[in-house]
Order: C-alpha cells, then structure tokens, then sequence
C-alpha cells in the first residue's frame, strides 16, 4: 500500500505581517516546515512525500529541505496554485501509483508519527477523514451584522486539522468535479469529499497542540510546543 503525503507550503501569511512566509519562519532550531516534513519522513507508513511551493521557492525548498535536511522521501517539489484548493490540486496530479494521500498544512509543525499512524488506519476503514479536536469554546453562528443567529450544541462541534487522508481515487476525482464549480467558499479537502466525492468524512482525534502558525500569536506558542517537544528529544 502507497501513502503520499502531500505538503502545502506555498501560502501567502499574510495575517503573520512577516515579510517570509509562515512557513519558512524560524521556530526553535528549524524553519516551520522542516518539523512536519521530518514527521514524514520518519513515519514507516509514509512511501513518499510531494512538497507544493510557490513557483518562486521551489530551489530553495530543495536546497534547503531535500538537500540540507534529508528529507529524501521526496519524490517532487511542485509549484502551487492562486488558492489552496489549486494547490491541493497541483499535488493530486504529482501522485504516483498512489494508493492514499494525507494531505497537511505545512504551517502546522507539531504532526507526529503517531498522528499520522492513526490517521492512516482511519482512511482504511473509512476512505475518507481527518484530524480534529473537539472545540474548547462555545461557537456561535452570526449573521452579516455579526448578530448571533444561532448557537450549536458544543458537544457535537470539533476544530478540524490536518492531515486529512483519503483514498487517492475519491479525493481526486472530487476535485475535479469541484475544479469545476465555483470553489470560492471551500477551505478544507473534506469539504471537496462532501460535497463532490459522495462520499462521508470522520474525524480522528489529532491533538490541541496540531496547531497551525498564521498569526504571530501562534508562532509564540509554537516557540513553547516546540522546546517542550523537541528540546526533549535532543
């Protein structure tokens, strides 16, 4: 069985008010990516690794993290698209032979291989999930005004992470239905498998410390995850 693990590393960071991106940031010793790249590469279910960049800093990302780093489960370095649904996309097409993807955000550092073990066995049982934590805080719906329309029950609501992890031939026949339509309002791969895969989506338990680095609040915290986990393992 062939996993690819698709990395999403060509975002703007624009709510990081950083002239470099998100994910190239300095975090503890390393860039942002090299933590989830590294996750990869040593997980033993993971058979390769297809990096989507910006056109731009598609040298540098050899260089820096093929190269430098080792991560030689690489098997491309590939230029993304205008939205994250292009790029998801872009990555999709770069498969080989692959029997199911996980697709993650390169700007959340702190996957691990257990994470990613149990992931796996989900997406075998079910085709189709992805990582999430059920919600710590009371979620409400508002309307244009920002008045509360409504406010679900906070039992049945969970914040969803990445990786997702599908069967290869669902996901990527869903993104060519959604590729399409009009894809302004997807945000997430699930939704692509929601709405345009028929096919349902479940949730496996990631971790309140998947968290994704987009606002320098973030990379604060990430600075205290990462000398709590890595600085353990030095």
């Amino acid at each position: 069985m062939k996993c690819t693990a698709i990395v999403l590393a060509a975002g703007q960071g624009k709510r990081m008010k950083s002239s470099v991106q998100k994910q190239f940031l300095q975090l503890g010793d390393y860039p942002v990516l090299y933590y989830s790249m590294k996750a990869f590469q040593d997980a033993p279910q993971i058979t390769d690794i297809i990096l989507v960049t910006g056109e731009q800093e598609i040298a540098y990302c050899q260089e820096t993290f093929v190269e430098r780093y080792q991560i030689d489960k690489v098997s491309a370095v590939v230029a993304g698209g205008k939205e994250r649904y292009n790029s998801v996309y872009q990555g999709l097409c770069a498969c080989q032979g692959t029997d199911y993807v996980l697709i993650h955000d390169g700007a959340r550092p702190f996957v691990t291989e257990e994470l990613i073990e149990r992931g796996i066995d989900c997406a075998k049982t079910y085709k189709a999930c992805a990582a999430g934590m059920p919600s710590k805080d009371t979620v409400k719906i508002v309307e244009n005004d920002q008045k509360v329309a409504s406010t679900p029950d906070r039992s049945r609501v969970w914040n969803v992470q990445t990786p997702q992890i599908f069967q290869y031939a669902l996901v990527k026949e869903a993104y060519e239905q959604a590729l399409s339509h009009d894809c302004s309002r997807i945000t997430d791969d699930a939704m692509v498998v929601e709405a345009y895969g028929n096919h349902g989506v479940w949730l496996y338990e990631g971790s309140y410390k998947n968290i994704k680095i987009t606002t320098p609040e973030d990379l604060e915290i990430g600075e205290i995850f990462a000398r709590e986990i890595f600085g353990k393992k030095k």
